[in-house]
């Protein structure tokens, strides 16, 4: 079984991340068929700078990289919500290189945050899986999250 550990992004990384991140939101957000090219770009722009506008300093944002051994083998992006029934997580964003998916990383990254956020007093993770992804989604079930909402489009 892989493990891997998870450290804060260092700038480097976070610069790394934010250069490519951007566009492969646009792409799932084109790829789920709810937005053109321009559209996409426009939402992903905008959503990366209302939700990360000091970087790595923004409070509440948690911005990891994974590691199995001294090799990078992912990155994971969950923020940090205070309700009334506790501290809840949204993770925006998991990424495993191409190379490496299909080896069991995505899951000990999940699992190592999991064991993070519990230690965290988190009471809850949820997240964002596009309808074309159907692998994520299949991890995502198999380690117990469970959908709560499904939205849908038809083209006209």
């Amino acid at each position: 079984m892989v493990q891997v550990r998870l450290e804060p992004m260092t700038q480097e990384q976070y610069d790394a991340y934010r250069a490519t991140a951007e566009e492969g939101y646009a792409e799932s957000m084109r790829l789920a068929g709810a937005k053109g090219d321009a559209e996409s770009r426009a939402k992903a722009a905008e959503d990366y700078a209302r939700l990360l506008p000091d970087g790595l300093a923004t409070p509440g944002q948690l911005l990891w990289t994974a590691y199995d051994g001294e090799r990078e083998v992912g990155i994971l992006w969950v923020a940090l919500t205070d309700t009334p029934d506790g501290t809840t997580a949204f993770g925006y964003d998991l990424e495993v290189p191409e190379p490496l998916r299909r080896h069991g990383y995505g899951r000990a990254i999940l699992e190592a945050a999991v064991e993070e956020l519990r230690a965290r007093g988190v009471v809850s993770v949820g997240l964002n899986v596009f309808g074309h992804n159907l692998g994520a989604q299949a991890l995502y079930e198999q380690m117990g999250f469970e959908v709560t909402a499904i939205q849908m489009v038809r083209k006209l």
